[in-house]
């Protein structure tokens, strides 16, 4: 396979020059986004909305520059994300889109419509197979996304405290897994009802297509059946008092390896671009409810049609880098017991790893980790 280009721009502006926005602008042209063939086509934006109290999430006026590219082009865009297999303010598309409203993604302020991608509940999802997957054979990924005839990713890179970083793969391949989708990367388990928040209203009961869900008519409670469950996830999406959880974490191995087969699944067979921005590099992922200060400066945007050499070049940049004094990096670095493992990443986080998820997303065909980096001034 031939080395993938990576196109590269720093945050450095001048006095009464051009904004960062439209520096974004130029470096997507410049790496050849408008190959894409987007007249009159549904063009979905894949990021991340951030968690309500997060505020390292990427602000809305990158995503408006990526929107008015793909409108100059004839497309029809539209932002996106999947709600999420945790309590929090993004786990129905309700509250998903008050927290994006809140964190300022408004069809105004980004100038286009707003869709969660697995629908109201997060059960709004469809089988994907996956070419070549080791892991999963079908992924579970929203409806939307996989209805949109363009596909885009759009996405902070940053820490995260299981697979290293959180990059383009994490965003596609984890973010556009429905509820039982995410719920199939990360554990191996099946669920557990919490009798005390179970309101036993039975509602997850139209979601088994199992006979693994059985109602106490004494304790007026939902139970599981463990021998009939295969652990699909969906009875996860169904519950709106956060009763249903699930145990058995996967080994981060198996996650970053099921993320990347779940990022195979997204860009198949379709037209795709993809957007990374070095900034606010906070050491955990934006899903945290709050964020800590960065570990990094600032290093820039990265755009590439290739996601694996796309993360592998923010990753090297990112080594390459120097630590900033007073972060979580620091910290650690500073510890009398500290061990250096020469990767920032692992070094704010030493049980996270990363490498995995790139050499096997690799293996399956998503893309390669040989890369050109162009520089765009």
């Amino acid at each position: 396979m031939e080395k993938a280009k990576v196109y590269f721009s720093d945050f450095r502006t001048v006095p009464f020059g051009d904004g960062l926005p439209t520096k974004l602008k130029k470096l997507i042209k410049k790496a050849g986004i408008s190959q894409i063939d987007m007249d009159g086509k549904f063009v979905a934006i894949k990021m991340h909305f951030g968690e309500l109290g997060n505020i390292s999430y990427l602000r809305p006026n990158y995503a408006r520059a990526v929107v008015d590219v793909v409108k100059e082009l004839g497309g029809k865009p539209f932002l996106t994300d999947c709600n999420t297999m945790y309590p929090g303010k993004r786990k129905n598309a309700l509250e998903h889109l008050e927290c994006a409203w809140e964190n300022g993604f408004t069809p105004l302020t980004v100038g286009c419509p707003i869709l969660i991608g697995d629908g109201l509940k997060g059960t709004d999802d469809i089988a994907v197979p996956v070419k070549g997957g080791q892991y999963v054979k079908e992924a579970r990924i929203g409806r939307a996304i996989m209805d949109a005839d363009v596909f885009i990713s759009l996405t902070h890179f940053k820490g995260h405290e299981m697979t290293g970083f959180g990059g383009a793969i994490k965003n596609i391949g984890m973010g556009c897994g429905s509820r039982a989708g995410k719920k199939e990367q990360h554990s191996n388990g099946k669920p557990h009802i919490d009798q005390h928040l179970c309101r036993g209203c039975r509602s997850c009961l139209k979601e088994c297509a199992n006979n693994a869900l059985v109602f106490d008519t004494v304790h007026k409670k939902m139970t599981v059946d463990k021998e009939n469950c295969v652990g699909c996830g969906r009875c996860l999406g169904s519950c709106n008092f956060d009763a249903i959880s699930f145990e058995d974490d996967a080994a981060i191995e198996q996650l970053n390896c099921r993320m990347a087969e779940y990022a195979k699944a997204v860009v198949d067979g379709r037209p795709c671009f993809h957007i990374s921005l070095v900034v606010d590099v906070s050491p955990y992922c934006d899903c945290h409810g709050e964020n800590d200060v960065p570990i990094l400066p600032d290093l820039g945007m990265f755009a590439s049609f290739d996601p694996v050499a796309l993360d592998q070049a923010c990753v090297d940049a990112c080594l390459k880098a120097t630590p900033l004094p007073g972060s979580r990096l620091t910290d650690s670095m500073n510890k009398p017991d500290f061990v250096d493992h020469h990767d920032h990443f692992i070094n704010t986080t030493p049980e996270s790893e990363w490498r995995s998820c790139l050499e096997h997303a690799e293996r399956i065909g998503l893309g390669t980790r040989d890369y050109e980096l162009i520089v765009v001034k």
